[in-house]
């Protein structure tokens, strides 16, 4: 595992602020939006569609703290894009964007050091004011749109409205307390991870923040590597995922295969309550992974050692399943849910964290095994071959 101090040169003009929102492209905006509220404690935010004089796509925006997701769906039969990117990919993933300052210049650097722009910085306003945009293309069909927002003082993006409706039940179920996207991981084919790494490295001038090999990383059956880039500030953590070879096919290898290459695997959530949290949410009936009673009985026994102290209680943290991570500074808790599809692609994270500036290192075994099992479920917990194709067991 490594740490790296190094940002690079620091850039008076241009900055990546904060992520802005995240947009899915999914085959029901309007169902995939409300499973998002009722599970995960989003609230309804904005809404663009036929009422609204949106004639060919219809995105519902949901909110909790500083996280808005879009939830966006083809109004039409025959919209190529959209459809192509559903049979594909299935409900997932289409672009995160980002918050900055200075988006034509941002824009202009990318496109000189090589990035594909996929919208040139453009003006949308309406009487809340003006929003400044662009877009350009990160790894697979995924995008990163720039947001430069000018003080802009509406509700999310100029052309959303309010919330057509408000679904009742909402106020009835218990608070998720949800506060910011903490880093949002990208899944690569195997050998692809470092090239992507670069392109950051290269079009967006983030750094190596924090890295681990396969040799960190394993289990009996698979294993992965992980790098993560982050922009100057730090705000914005992007860790990028490969598989390595192992005995049986990797989770990240199953993403892969399932979601058609590239893409988002998760969106990580940091929470300042995470018991209140993940009670809350599994009261809603959200899912999460489960690991074996022997993790927490391993843990009580490597912590004897430590310096670091859990405030928390851990037969509360083994109840609900919350792994811990920790070094001698600090420590974090973790959870993921199962994915949120069908599809065994896109699952969300919940972390805490206590003057721990990692990404669950040591629980990437634990959490590996859990998945493992899920995959066995599945029937993808396949031999792999030298070549790296899988065989049914």
């Amino acid at each position: 595992m490594t740490s790296y101090t190094d940002k690079g040169e620091k850039h008076e003009q241009g900055k990546f602020i904060c992520f802005d929102h995240i947009t899915f492209w999914v085959g029901n905006a309007k169902q995939a939006a409300s499973f998002y509220c009722t599970k995960m404690g989003f609230e309804p935010l904005a809404y663009r569609g036929l009422e609204t004089g949106s004639r060919d796509v219809v995105s519902h925006v949901v909110k909790q703290g500083k996280i808005i997701f879009v939830f966006s769906s083809a109004l039409n039969p025959g919209n190529k894009e959209m459809g192509d990117h559903l049979v594909k990919h299935g409900d997932g993933v289409r672009d995160v964007a980002f918050t900055v300052e200075d988006c034509d210049y941002l824009v202009q650097k990318a496109r000189e050091r090589g990035a594909t722009v996929i919208e040139d910085p453009h003006v949308v306003e309406d009487k809340s004011g003006r929003v400044k945009l662009a877009v350009v293309q990160t790894y697979g069909d995924t995008t990163h749109t720039l947001v430069e927002r000018e003080g802009y003082s509406g509700l999310f993006l100029p052309e959303f409205h309010a919330p057509l409706s408000h679904d009742p039940l909402l106020d009835k179920l218990p608070i998720s307390k949800l506060n910011f996207i903490d880093h949002v991981v990208g899944n690569q084919p195997d050998d692809e991870m470092v090239s992507v790494v670069e392109w950051y490295q290269k079009n967006l001038l983030f750094h190596r923040f924090w890295s681990v090999d396969d040799k960190q990383l394993q289990t009996e059956f698979s294993a992965l590597r992980s790098i993560v880039v982050a922009n100057y500030e730090e705000t914005v953590k992007m860790p990028i995922n490969e598989p390595a070879m192992g005995k049986r096919k990797s989770q990240i290898q199953e993403y892969v295969e399932y979601y058609g290459g590239p893409g988002v695997q998760h969106i990580a959530m940091n929470t300042s309550h995470i018991i209140d949290t993940i009670r809350n949410l599994k009261e809603r009936g959200m899912e999460f992974m489960s690991v074996p009673s022997t993790y927490y009985q391993q843990l009580q026994e490597k912590l004897k050692l430590s310096k670091v102290k859990i405030t928390e209680d851990l037969s509360i943290l083994e109840e609900l399943n919350i792994l811990v991570d920790y070094d001698d500074n600090g420590y974090l808790l973790q959870i993921f849910t199962k994915p949120v599809q069908d599809r065994p692609t896109v699952f969300l994270e919940v972390i805490q964290r206590h003057n721990h500036q990692g990404f669950g290192a040591g629980n990437f075994k634990a959490l590996f095994e859990a998945i493992e099992a899920d995959q066995s479920a599945r029937g993808n917990l396949t031999v792999l071959s030298p070549n790296g194709t899988s065989e049914q067991i």
